[in-house]
């Protein structure tokens, strides 16, 4: 039933998807309170906003794009990978990814709620192999059509659980790529409390360990969203070795990333939440599930 009502999306250009997108962003920012305030909160906190009249545009602009992603996932997990890809306009950093591959320690891609961050899995993955970490949707009856969609090309999918980091690590070892969210929440236990944005956040260890264990190249990946439906441009920038050593580190270099397009990033996520049972900062926000 679900791609029976998804299936439209299917045969849409960039162009509408993103056009309707701008449209429901649009009723969203008057139908949705609570998001807009989250929103409200976080850019706040970023300190990226610095007056009232920016801050109402960049919300609503900001819901605007929240929304072009997620209308697009719905096309690009049905189109075909050529359909998909044709999207892609341009790609800068692509010389330093083969020269991190040559070393043959394997590549942790980074790529945060920024931009369009299912399409730099999918223009890699027609290239070479790569495994991404995923968490399985809460309803169960997603999952398969969520699993299908990202599986194009050589795209492998790894569980958030204790066989998926295995399958990270074997990736590694063999020399071949992995791609993790790096600002989603980790469960309980798996993270550290590490300020973003000047504000503490449960931030995952994995990233961090995986690169001191492997000697893996750090490479931070991001779709930028052009306007108009115009389509995407596919940044890779390679960190230096230490870059993630903490997870205030991640977060710095997320910040960095966040920064070059402030209106593409998910602030509706709830990045300052307290996941049940982890160590709680005193300081830290106590966002509701």
């Amino acid at each position: 039933m679900l791609k029976l009502l998804l299936k439209p999306f299917s045969f849409l250009s960039l162009p509408s998807i993103h056009h309707l997108g701008t449209i429901l962003g649009c009723l969203l920012f008057w139908l949705m309170p609570e998001s807009k305030k989250r929103i409200r909160d976080h850019l706040l906190q970023s300190k990226l906003v610095e007056d009232d009249a920016n801050l109402i545009h960049t919300i609503k602009r900001n819901m605007q794009e929240n929304t072009k992603a997620l209308l697009e996932s719905f096309a690009l997990w049905q189109k075909k990978e050529h359909e998909v890809l044709d999207w892609v306009k341009e790609c800068k950093g692509w010389p330093e990814v083969e020269a991190a591959l040559a070393k043959n320690k394997g590549i942790i891609f980074l790529t945060p709620h920024l931009g369009c961050f299912e399409i730099c899995s999918l223009y890699y993955g027609k290239h070479h192999p790569v495994t991404v970490l995923f968490r399985p949707p809460k309803q169960a009856w997603l999952e398969s059509f969520i699993n299908d969609g990202r599986s194009k090309g050589h795209v492998k999918l790894a569980p958030a659980n204790l066989h998926g980091v295995r399958s990270l690590m074997q990736a590694l070892k063999k020399g071949e790529a992995i791609g993790i969210l790096p600002d989603q929440i980790p469960a309980s236990g798996e993270g550290e409390w590490a300020d973003f944005f000047g504000k503490p956040a449960y931030t995952m260890t994995l990233a961090s360990k995986l690169a001191n264990k492997t000697g893996a190249a750090i490479i931070m990946a991001f779709g930028e969203r052009l306007e108009n439906g115009e389509g995407y441009i596919v940044h890779f920038n390679q960190l230096p070795d230490d870059s993630i050593a903490t997870p205030t580190l991640l977060n710095q270099v997320i910040e960095a990333q966040v920064k070059q397009k402030p209106e593409q990033y998910l602030w509706q996520y709830p990045r300052y939440k307290v996941r049940r049972h982890s160590v709680k900062n005193e300081t830290a926000s106590t966002d509701s599930d």
